[in-house]
């Protein structure tokens, strides 16, 4: 009884610190006139006409597309379907597996155990996961069997580094280079997707084992390193994942239908994943991993790619960020740890209109000038199943579009979107 006493007192100062109150309190996202946030109605009702004639066209089976600026929601529809097969239409408060937009949140949480001083965005992983010390670059390959040799790596990888996608850790199934695809399907990682009964330190402690693409710290190569850090989450807070996300910044963001595994009164506002055979839209379906798993009671909570949500919540996840780290007078994060998150973290590495900060990718100078992607400072990603996001501060606007498509698909509309998006404003 002492013992469950002292657990449930360690949560409770652990909830406790989950937010702090602001002396700011910024609203949470509410409806507002387009006019009054100085933007052209006009102009919407093309993104408008846009998204219909694309639904109309068959290039997407359906979208959820919201759009706001300064607090206020000027634009949320809904298009199309959400299950052509079983003839359901598309809602506003449709529920998307939003795959990679999990990296944001993901990366926020350890940003928050930063500032509490838990550990040192350099520290080594191994400090805290330590199958992670002896850190080796693979060297050669045997296409036969899937055998391989390494070299020992130089640099130790950092918390930074997982964050930043520059740990030289590979990403399975959807990695660039073959030869990690099959030796990660050889060693049975999970990449991202799954309703097996399996824990995330099961498949991180595997995953250490592997050898990098590259030195740490040396070259940006897209990862798992970010459900590296859902397990190294859960080892700094005492947590399990799943309940830090949810008591720590689902909650105080009013993220209501954010989940890595749906409730069961929820399960029907799941959209379907699909894909066009000749004219038809059809449900997605594939041996690599279990399409259906958010309506699963699974325990794999993915830090790179595991959870589902609205375009709603994750507005207001985004507007927390163009707030300075608060919402709704509950402070996540400190203006000063937001302006480091939103700031190049990468040098050189990247070379182009973008750069890499400590959870987005960021439109620079170059990137500004060059047009259609906002101004400079303006952040974003997106995932897997064609959801899009981004945010510009400079304007104080956030867009995003959900879509749940594989395959081929004649799909324009992130581009479009997000170019349209920024003409619209007329203040």
């Amino acid at each position: 009884m002492k013992n469950l006493a002292a657990h449930l007192l360690l949560l409770y100062s652990l909830c406790l610190a989950a937010q702090t109150n602001s002396i700011q309190n910024s609203p949470t996202l509410t409806e507002g006139t387009p006019s009054a946030q100085g933007m052209s109605q006009e102009r919407l009702d093309k993104i408008d006409l846009m998204l219909s004639s694309e639904i109309s066209k068959g290039n997407l089976p359906g979208a959820v597309a919201l759009i706001a600026r300064n607090g206020k929601i000027v634009f949320h529809k809904a298009y199309g379907m959400a299950n052509t097969e079983k003839g359901e239409e598309m809602e506003k408060d449709a529920i998307f597996r939003i795959a990679s937009q999990t990296k944001a949140i993901t990366a926020t949480a350890v940003m928050m155990l930063w500032e509490e001083g838990k550990f040192k965005l350099d520290d080594p992983i191994s400090k805290y996961i330590p199958q992670f010390e002896a850190a080796q670059i693979l060297d050669t390959f045997n296409e036969a069997d899937s055998t391989y040799t390494t070299k020992p790596a130089k640099n130790q990888i950092t918390i930074r580094d997982l964050i930043t996608h520059t740990s030289g850790i590979g990403y399975g199934m959807i990695d660039g280079d073959a030869r990690f695809r099959k030796m990660y399907a050889k060693a049975g990682i999970i990449d991202a997707f799954t309703s097996e009964k399996i824990r995330i330190g099961e498949n991180i402690k595997k995953l250490a084992t592997l050898p990098l693409h590259h030195e740490p710290g040396e070259a940006w190569t897209y990862s798992e390193g970010l459900d590296v850090l859902g397990y190294f989450i859960e080892i700094v807070s005492r947590m399990p994942f799943n309940e830090f996300l949810r008591t720590r910044i689902f909650e105080p963001l009013q993220m209501n239908d954010t989940y890595f595994y749906l409730p069961k009164e929820k399960a029907d506002r799941l959209v379907a994943v699909q894909y066009k055979e000749g004219n038809k839209w059809k449900r997605f379906e594939t041996p690599v991993f279990d399409i259906d798993y958010p309506n699963s009671p699974g325990t794999f909570f993915s830090g790179g790619a595991g959870l589902s949500s609205t375009a709603r919540d994750y507005a207001n996840f985004l507007q927390m960020y163009l707030n300075g780290g608060e919402l709704n007078g509950k402070r996540l994060l400190s203006r000063t740890t937001v302006n480091s998150i939103l700031s190049n973290q990468i040098g050189t590495i990247w070379d182009g209109g973008k750069d890499y900060g400590l959870a987005f990718e960021i439109v620079n100078k170059k990137g500004a000038m060059a047009g259609g992607e906002g101004s400079e400072g303006t952040f974003s990603w997106g995932g897997y199943f064609n959801t899009q996001y981004f945010a510009d501060p400079k304007e104080n606007v956030i867009g995003i579009i959900m879509k749940q498509t594989q395959g081929p698909v004649n799909d324009d509309t992130g581009w479009k979107f997000r170019q349209m998006v920024s003409t619209t404003i007329d203040d």
